[in-house]
C-alpha cells in the first residue's frame, strides 16, 4: 500500500491469535450471501505470509449451552430442526426471522455454531492471556436477536464473544464500523452499563435495519451507554476517521474500557454492491490503529462485505496493520489471483460518488454526542433529519454522572 504502516503496538510481545482451520473456512464458505469469501480472505492472508506471524488457533464449535447464553432455547431448537431437514418453508420460521434474507438452508445451524464457537474461542484466548489481539474475520454477524435471525445473521457471535469476555473484564467497549447499524448487539446490552456500544453506520430512510439514530442512547441503567453516529452516503477516509477518532476519544475517557470488541465490516469500502460509503482500507486502518494504541485486549471480527475481492483486500490489509507490516501493492499469485483483475493490486480507489456528509451536519452530530451545544429551547428532542429546519437540539452529555436536560419525545421522557 502507499501509506507506510508503523507497528500498531511496537511493544507487543505476544503475536495476535488468528482463528483458523480448513474445516472452519469450509463451513463459512457455505453461507449463500458470501460464497467462498472465507477462503478468499484466508488465501490472500496466506499469500502475503501473514499467517506465519500469528498464532493460529483452531476454533471450537459452540455448544447449545454456550449459544443459549444469549439466544433462546426455542429459537435454537427451531434453527437446528429446519437446518437438519433443509426445510425453508416451515410455518413457524417466519416467527424466528427465517426466510427472505435468512433462508433456513440445510446445514445452517452447523454454520451458526461454528461461527459462534470461533468468536468464543477468540475471546477465551484473550481471557487466558495468550494474546492482546484475537482475530476472527468470519465473525461479526451483529444483527441477530436473541429469538430471531436478521440481516443475513443467524447467530450473534459478537454478543457471545462479549459475554465470554465479561467473565474477566468488567467493562467491554463494542465498536461497530460496519455499513449497517449494529442493532443486535446494541439491543442485547441496551439496559446495562457494563457494555458500551458505539456504532458508525449509514442512517437513511428505508435502509436496513432502520435504527441507530443519534438520539438512541440506551435504556434504564444502560442509558447513555449506547452511542450512535448516523452517516450519509459517499463518506471518504479523512472525514470518517475524524468522526471516529472524535467519538472514540470521548468514549475512552468517559467509559474507561477494559477490553474491546471491534467489528470491521467491509461493506463500507468503495466498490461494495451496497453502493453507499466510499472508504478504502487505509481509512479503516487508521481507525483500527487508533483503537490498538490503547493496548487493551481486543477481539477483532469481520462482518459485511459483499464485493468479495475487496473484502479480502481490506481484511488482509488490516491484518497487516495489526502486525505493523507494509504489504506489497502487487497481489501475490495464489488460488484466487484472477479475482483481483484487471489491476491485480491491493489498493482500492474511491469512486466519484459525492460525499453527502456536509461539514456542519457532521459537527452537529459530534456536538450532540459530546454535549457541547447550548440550544435556546430544549423542550423537544429533534431528530437529525429536522436539524436543518429547526437549527437547534437539546443538551445531551456522553460523560457519565453529569446532568442531562430532561426532554420529551412523544409519550416518553428522556433524561
Amino acid at each position: 500500500m502507499e501509506e507506510s504502516e508503523e507497528p500498531a503496538d511496537a511493544g507487543q510481545s505476544l503475536p495476535p491469535v488468528y482463528i483458523y482451520s480448513p474445516e472452519y473456512v469450509s463451513v463459512c464458505d457455505s453461507l449463500a450471501k458470501v460464497p467462498k469469501r472465507a477462503s478468499m480472505v484466508h488465501s490472500l492472508i496466506e499469500a502475503y505470509a501473514l499467517h506465519k506471524q500469528m498464532r493460529i488457533v483452531k476454533p471450537k464449535v459452540a455448544s447449545m449451552e454456550e449459544m443459549a447464553s444469549f439466544h433462546t432455547d426455542a429459537y435454537l431448537q427451531h434453527l437446528q430442526k429446519v437446518s437438519e431437514d433443509g426445510d425453508d418453508d416451515h410455518p413457524d420460521s417466519i416467527e424466528y426471522g427465517l426466510g427472505y434474507d435468512c433462508p433456513a438452508t440445510e446445514g445452517i445451524f452447523d454454520y451458526a455454531a461454528a461461527v459462534g464457537g470461533a468468536t468464543i474461542t477468540a475471546a477465551q484466548c484473550l481471557i487466558d492471556g495468550m494474546c492482546k489481539v484475537a482475530i476472527n474475520w468470519s465473525g461479526g454477524w451483529h444483527h441477530a436477536k436473541k429469538d430471531e435471525a436478521s440481516g443475513f445473521c443467524y447467530l450473534n457471535d459478537a454478543v457471545l464473544g462479549i459475554l465470554r469476555l465479561r467473565r474477566k473484564f468488567d467493562r467491554i467497549l463494542y465498536v461497530d464500523l460496519d455499513l449497517h447499524h449494529g442493532d443486535g448487539v446494541e439491543d442485547a446490552f441496551s439496559f446495562t452499563s457494563k457494555v458500551m456500544t458505539v456504532s458508525l453506520h449509514k442512517f437513511s430512510p428505508g435502509f436496513f435495519p432502520g435504527t441507530g439514530d443519534v438520539s438512541d442512547v440506551g435504556l434504564g441503567k444502560g442509558r447513555y451507554y449506547s452511542v450512535n453516529v448516523p452517516i450519509q452516503d459517499g463518506i471518504q477516509d479523512e472525514r470518517y476517521y475524524h468522526i471516529c477518532e472524535s467519538v472514540l476519544k470521548e468514549v475512552y475517557i468517559a467509559f474507561n474500557p477494559k477490553a474491546v470488541v471491534l467489528q470491521l465490516g467491509a461493506d463500507t469500502i468503495a466498490g461494495d454492491p451496497m453502493c453507499s460509503f466510499n472508504m478504502t482500507p487505509v481509512g479503516i486502518g487508521k481507525c483500527l490503529k487508533y483503537i490498538l494504541q490503547w493496548e487493551l485486549a481486543t477481539l477483532i471480527l469481520g462482518g459485511g462485505g459483499y464485493n468479495l475481492a475487496n473484502t479480502a483486500r481490506c481484511w488482509t490489509y488490516l491484518t497487516g496493520v495489526i502486525l505493523g507490516k507494509t504489504l506489497s501493492s502487487e497481489i501475490p499469485d495464489h488460488e484466487f489471483f484472477t479475482a483481483y483483475g484487471p489491476d491485480y493490486v491491493l489498493e482500492i480507489t474511491p469512486s466519484c460518488r459525492p460525499d453527502r456528509n456536509e461539514p456542519h451536519r457532521v459537527q452537529q452530530i459530534l456536538n450532540y454526542i459530546k454535549g457541547e451545544h447550548h440550544p435556546s429551547n430544549p423542550a423537544l428532542l429533534i431528530p437529525p433529519s429536522l436539524w436543518p429546519i429547526s437549527g437547534g437540539f437539546p443538551k445531551y452529555h456522553l460523560s457519565f454522572g453529569l446532568d442531562f436536560t430532561l426532554t420529551q419525545k412523544g409519550n416518553l421522557f428522556l433524561a
